[in-house]
């Protein structure tokens, strides 16, 4: 509290010193995200972080090449979509088509805030970045050689996959994918177990989708579940709902998707207070799936 407080004293100054507070704001702000990480009550942050994201656009308008809260804004736009927009999207789906729609578009839309912010954060250290991902992807994506470059790479094809999933009747985004390859390639290159196995979880859905790779993808999606389980310690719900969604719903195996998101229900979120949101969030998922069963498997 006392850092928004804070912000909203300096960003109402005029004073010589504003931009070197706001950086400096900035970085306490970028790195404050465990708060609502452990918090128990997902209604409670969903009703918070809107505030918390307008608040570092206002910082970012101030300071618009501060690092770690281009970062910041890409992880918590991805975040909020997925959770408290995505979700609700297609919880309606089978009762309120309209307004589905509507939530899907918009949480397209943050995930394309999301992903422009990742983009200009990796600006930030290599010159035209976008310019040239567009025109050779994966040369551009090996331009990026360091580990502490990992973050935005993934958070940044994280947001561009999640918006190019939500658009299957947009051709030109959907033609982006081969640019979130690249991207989630050389983070995988960079540091294959970043944020407890978060590539991998990312892969396990991407393999099936890996244009012309058709060939072994099972065997390589199950080779990130296995590891994220383990860099996880079986204590995130993460790698259950992603394979059970992504891989056992395309083999039509109901066994295994209900015996994976049991799995996933029955993670103790009290175990890693640094996951609990996203082992509530994730189990709330679950359970949809769960009632949706009958819907994605034939008999």
């Amino acid at each position: 509290m006392k850092h928004i407080l804070l912000a909203l004293a300096i960003l109402a100054t005029g004073c010589s010193v504003k931009r070197f507070t706001v950086n400096q704001l900035g970085t306490a702000l970028a790195g404050t995200g465990g708060a609502f990480a452990a918090d128990n009550d997902p209604e409670l942050i969903r009703e918070a972080v809107p505030f918390s994201l307008k608040l570092m656009e206002s910082l970012l308008a101030e300071s618009p090449n501060h690092r770690g809260l281009l970062l910041a804004s890409c992880r918590a736009f991805t975040q909020y979509s997925f959770a408290f927009v995505q979700q609700d999207a297609d919880e309606l789906e089978a009762t309120d088509l309209a307004r589905s729609r509507e939530l899907k578009l918009r949480a397209r839309n943050l995930y394309l805030r999301a992903r422009d912010y990742g983009l200009r954060g990796l600006e930030t250290r290599y010159r035209h970045f976008t310019r040239d991902l567009r025109r050779d992807p994966v040369s551009t994506a090996q331009r990026v050689r360091r580990k502490d470059d990992v973050p935005l790479l993934y958070w940044t094809a994280a947001s561009w996959g999640a918006a190019i999933s939500l658009s299957k009747n947009n051709p030109d985004l959907v033609a982006d994918l081969n640019l979130v390859e690249a991207l989630i390639d050389q983070a995988a290159a960079l540091d294959p177990d970043y944020d407890a196995g978060a590539i991998h979880g990312f892969l396990i859905n991407y393999e099936l989708a890996r244009p012309g790779a058709s060939r072994g993808a099972d065997e390589r999606a199950k080779q990130h579940f296995d590891r994220a389980v383990a860099l996880t310690g079986g204590q995130s719900a993460g790698p259950f709902v992603t394979y059970a969604e992504a891989v056992m719903v395309a083999r039509q195996n109901r066994a295994e998707f209900e015996a994976l998101l049991h799995k996933a229900l029955a993670v103790d979120v009290n175990a890693r207070p640094e996951w609990r949101l996203q082992n509530l969030v994730l189990q709330r998922r679950a359970r949809w799936l769960l009632s949706r069963k009958d819907e994605l498997f034939a008999e």
